[in-house]
């Protein structure tokens, strides 16, 4: 069974930086592209985030230049590092798996419980 638990989130001020995890298991995760997505309040959900399976990552316009993602495979773990964070950017995130290496050719489904991000002073 795939599971994905996310982690890190909290409350950040305004150019703060916070650092998200999510932990995989259930499935071969060194395969698989992941996505980084998010809710903000009172809102759909939109992409933050794509990484392949061996590492090349996509970003969103909103977040390009101050989130990075990363993988390490070794340890089936998915990180989502967030710089001068806006309080645009409070929602809650959430990590999704690709049913490819190439993020580009994947579904996304299976998504975790998320964790709460709020930018405030």
């Amino acid at each position: 069974e795939v599971q994905l638990v996310e982690s890190g989130g909290g409350l950040v001020q305004p150019g703060g930086s916070l650092k998200l995890s999510c932990a995989a298991s259930g499935f071969s995760f060194r395969r698989y592209a992941m996505r980084w997505v998010r809710q903000p309040p009172g809102k759909g959900l939109e992409w933050v985030s794509d990484i392949d399976n061996n590492g090349p990552a996509t970003y969103g316009d909103s977040v390009k230049g101050r989130f990075t993602v990363s993988r390490d495979n070794a340890k089936n773990m998915l990180y989502l590092q967030m710089n001068s964070l806006k309080p645009e950017d409070t929602a809650v995130y959430y990590c999704t798996k690709g049913n490819d290496a190439s993020a580009n050719r994947s579904k996304f489904s299976a998504r975790g419980q998320g964790t709460q991000v709020t930018v405030s002073s």
